[in-house]
């Protein structure tokens, strides 16, 4: 089964979105992320070096959240996946992509998107 670095949380300012608003303006997005890894060579031999860092992982995630413009939550998750799995010793991803702010007329708290990529 492995073993999870959750981080939860990571905010960032996109202008990520379908309206041009979204797009001139921006908006806050926030990203939780759980990396599925083996850490226990890492508890064994107390090495960064053999687990995965997660401050690359937040650092990758902010990229993702603040870098290009997309249109939908469901490209930043993948682009943000994509990027996470690429580093040595992960072995799995869940990430999801809160978009409080979005553009709905009826009273809310959030809207966000789920993804789990192996």
């Amino acid at each position: 089964m492995g073993d999870i670095i959750m981080l939860t949380g990571i905010r960032g300012h996109g202008h990520h979105g379908v309206f041009p608003k979204e797009r001139r303006d921006g908006q806050e997005f926030i990203v939780d992320i759980n990396v599925h890894l083996e850490s226990s060579n890492a508890a064994t031999s107390d090495a960064l070096a053999d687990t995965v860092n997660y401050a690359v992982v937040a650092d990758l995630v902010h990229e993702r959240i603040i870098g290009e413009p997309v249109d939908l939550i469901e490209t930043i998750a993948e682009n943000i996946a994509a990027a996470v799995l690429s580093l040595s010793g992960v072995s799995s991803v869940e990430v999801t992509v809160h978009k409080p702010q979005a553009p709905i007329t009826v009273p809310f708290d959030d809207v966000a998107l789920r993804i789990v990529r192996p």
